[in-house]
C-alpha cells in the first residue's frame, strides 16, 4: 500500500483569511489509487481547509485569477498547473494578489 505523504500548504497575501487566518497547514493527504495532482488537491482543500467564501479562492476546478500558485518556489505554470503530480514533501504556496478596497 502507498504511504500517505505530508505536504505543507501556505496561504499568503490575504488568502489566509479564507482559512481562519492560518498561513501554514501541514497536511497528510489520504491514500488514493491515483497520484495526487493539483486538481485533486484543490478539491480537497476546498472540502477540508477552506472556511469561508470559496468563490474568492476557487473558480471552477482551479484557483481564481489573481492567486499565484508556487510549487517548491517555482511558478506552477512551469510545472503543469492542475496536472502537476504532488511529490513527497512538496511545498505549495498560494498567494492572493487581489486586494479589495
Amino acid at each position: 500500500s502507498k504511504i500517505s505523504v505530508v505536504h505543507c500548504f501556505y496561504f499568503r497575501g490575504g488568502a489566509e483569511l479564507l482559512f481562519d487566518g492560518v498561513k501554514k497547514h501541514q497536511v497528510t493527504l489520504p491514500c488514493q489509487p491515483e497520484p495526487w495532482n493539483i486538481r485533486n488537491l484543490l478539491k480537497w482543500i476546498k472540502q477540508n481547509l477552506l472556511k469561508e467564501r470559496p468563490e474568492l479562492f476557487m473558480q471552477g476546478e482551479s484557483v481564481r485569477p489573481g492567486i499565484l500558485v508556487l510549487i517548491n518556489e517555482a511558478d506552477w505554470e512551469l510545472m503543469g498547473e492542475l496536472d502537476y503530480k504532488l511529490q513527497d514533501q512538496d511545498n505549495v504556496l498560494f498567494i492572493s494578489t487581489l486586494h479589495g478596497g
